[in-house]
């Protein structure tokens, strides 16, 4: 893991949110106000432990991801990419009272993704009933 990085001390929920998107291009966050970083957060009608089951699921189905920390309403993974071996730190944090579920996905190392961190909340979204 040549491009692994170390793992961010911001990570976690602080008062109902994640952290903000640094001002590089390679995070979305659905709690970030800002066009280039903002990215609709995906919606549940089950009730939480439902939700929470299924996101992990989802997450656990696709390649070289690994789960970190799951506690009853939040979930933290790391995505690594095929090529080189990047890491992208992937954040869920389960909002029932607005029945959301609050995403950030930023990349460790670099200044662009080329889209990868958008793509990838699209995938699981598309997944995600």
């Amino acid at each position: 893991m040549i491009f692994a990085g170390k793992r961010p001390h911001n990570l976690g929920i602080t008062n109902g949110k994640l952290a903000s998107c640094p001002n590089s291009p390679n995070c979305v966050s659905s709690q970030d106000t800002d066009p280039e970083h903002i990215i609709s957060p995906l919606t549940f009608t089950t009730n939480l432990q439902s939700a929470m089951t299924e996101l992990k699921q989802i997450i656990q189905s696709l390649p070289r991801t690994k789960i970190i920390t799951e506690t009853e309403d939040y979930l933290y993974a790391e995505f690594k990419s095929a090529f080189m071996g990047f890491v992208d730190d992937v954040e869920f944090y389960l909002d029932h009272q607005a029945n959301v579920i609050q995403v950030r996905s930023a990349s460790r190392l670099g200044y662009g993704d080329l889209g990868v961190n958008r793509q990838r909340i699209a995938t699981i979204r598309a997944k995600f009933k």
